[in-house]
């Protein structure tokens, strides 16, 4: 009998390779994509990129979606509160398993099967272990594509916000930023790829630094017009 979980979803390259290894190994349902958003600013935590193209991944890829919003400069206690309600109510209709695209953190990973297992439920980690340069490059080679929409400037130079995440970029990083961003160095939104029914048309917006850390390039959907960019906070 196959696992049923939710999958946390970031909507960047970790993501989707995750999801990736988990539809291809084929032993496990998704009930539905699990993102963060920031109340108020409409965006994905974190990472700045607009609700609506959060919405037009999970259409691209035909899953449920299901938002956990959390306020500006959201406490850690408010945050864990509306996690676990949200993995609750699934845990009550029969997901036990929740799956990550982290890669190396043990600490992250002990404090994520730590709160699981408050409820009953465990965590799957697809992409373990594995080598970042090998999946940086697995990545892009599978025909994923991917814009990189934040950038940590106090380990990374602003110019790298807005690139696309190829091999001219994996080449001009520092050797001493991780090529998958895993210690928060940058993140990245996915726009087109195998597990994606079909690609997701965006283009650039402005590029706006914020707390004097942060950079974030805004991407806006082709199709409809909207409101100007102010990224969230947490």
């Amino acid at each position: 009998m196959k696992n049923k979980a939710l999958f946390a979803w970031s909507g960047g390259k970790d993501s989707a390779l995750a999801l990736y290894e988990i539809t291809r190994q084929q032993e496990t349902d998704i009930a539905a994509l699990l993102t963060t958003v920031t109340e108020g600013y409409d965006r994905i935590s974190m990472h700045g990129v607009r609700r609506e193209l959060l919405a037009a991944q999970a259409e691209a890829l035909s899953y449920p979606l299901e938002e956990v919003c959390i306020p500006p400069q959201c406490t850690n206690e408010l945050y864990e509160q509306r996690m676990q309600q949200a993995l609750e109510k699934y845990r009550q209709v029969g997901v036990t398993h929740t799956i990550f695209g982290d890669l190396f953190l043990a600490e992250v990973r002990a404090y994520r099967e730590e709160r699981l297992s408050r409820i009953g439920m465990h965590g799957i980690f697809p992409l373990w272990g594995s080598n970042t340069s090998d999946l940086a490059r697995q990545f892009i080679q599978l025909g994923f594509r991917a814009i990189v929409v934040c950038v940590d400037t106090t380990v990374l130079g602003g110019t790298f916000v807005g690139r696309g995440y190829d091999e001219e970029f994996l080449g001009d990083l520092p050797d001493e930023v991780d090529p998958c961003g895993e210690n928060g160095e940058f993140h990245t939104f996915v726009y087109a790829g195998p597990i994606f029914r079909h690609s997701i048309p965006i283009e650039h917006g402005e590029k706006v630094l914020r707390e004097e850390r942060f950079y974030y390039c805004d991407l806006i959907s082709t199709i409809e017009t909207h409101a100007s960019f102010s990224p969230p906070d947490r």
